[in-house]
């Protein structure tokens, strides 16, 4: 029963360290592999699967928020859309291999729904980017 624990609360923090609310996956991710109760290839595992489940949520929203742009209560500015927009568009897709990073990543996964980015290529930039990631914090432990 630990082990489902353990995993379903590495899950959930990744997933929420991948939206708008602050978590840090990499600590109990860390956490956990030091406890040396858990397979690292598993735990990198199921880190990866939550934070990309999180960030296509962001995908997701970005793609249907473009409804309620030009609203009032809308809270992204035109300038900074067109910004960001214009940033995404000149690094391109592969830009999506940072959306691991922290400040960035999360409106990069925004951005690459408002902009239509097929899923089938974002699923496997960010998978790749942030499966790195987790597999770095378990070889440097």
């Amino acid at each position: 029963m630990s082990d489902l624990t353990g995993f379903g609360g590495l899950f959930l923090t990744a997933f929420l360290a991948a939206t708008v609310l602050p978590a840090q996956s990499e600590f109990v991710l860390a956490g956990l592999h030091l406890t040396d109760d858990y397979g690292r290839w598993w735990l990198v595992a199921v880190a990866t699967a939550g934070n990309v489940l999180g960030s296509t949520v962001n995908w997701a929203l970005g793609r249907y928020i473009e409804h309620f742009k030009g609203r009032r209560w809308f809270p992204i500015k035109q300038p900074v859309i067109d910004r960001a927009e214009g940033w995404y568009q000149r690094w391109g897709v592969w830009s999506l291999l940072l959306a691991w990073a922290p400040v960035i990543g999360d409106p990069l996964t925004l951005i690459a729904g408002m902009l239509r980015t097929s899923l089938w290529i974002f699923l496997p930039l960010v998978t790749f980017g942030k499966a790195a990631r987790y597999v770095t914090v378990v070889v440097a432990i």
